[in-house]
């Protein structure tokens, strides 16, 4: 894909799993790296993982603000016993057209995490050597 864009990922998982034993597993050097379902240490490092694990695909920073926003809402059932965040659309619109990542995590039920992340591509602002991933 040509342009600036971002690659929309989500990681929804037990807590435990963060920490299986230490976070070597979530950061590229690692032999599980690829293949580790977990979110990766270095939010620019979603765009190592294999293709597969994008949800979408945004060219339009208004498109991946309103899927952000819907994530939220998908999940928030998960916010039980604590508020739901603000999907803050009107900031994440304007992180998402200055080539910015858009990036959440938060505990909820169950002990589990979730991660909603917008990745800059095309290229990425900290790791602009990284190349975009091909669906």
């Amino acid at each position: 894909m040509a342009g600036p864009h971002h690659h929309a990922y989500v990681w929804l998982g037990s807590g435990d799993v963060l920490v299986k034993p230490g976070d070597a597993h979530r950061r590229p050097d690692h032999p599980e790296f690829r293949s580790a379902q977990v979110m990766p240490l270095e939010c620019a490092d979603w765009l190592l993982k294999p293709a597969a694990r994008i949800e979408a695909t945004f060219d339009e920073a208004k498109e991946g603000a309103e899927w952000y926003a819907g994530q939220l809402a998908r999940y928030a059932e998960l916010f039980v016993g604590a508020s739901m965040p603000d999907p803050l659309y009107e900031e994440t619109v304007r992180a998402l057209a200055a080539g910015e990542d858009r990036v959440g995590g938060w505990w909820v039920s169950g002990g589990r995490f979730l991660s909603l992340n917008l990745i800059a591509c095309s290229p990425h602002r900290v790791r602009p050597e990284y190349t975009c991933p091909q669906r």
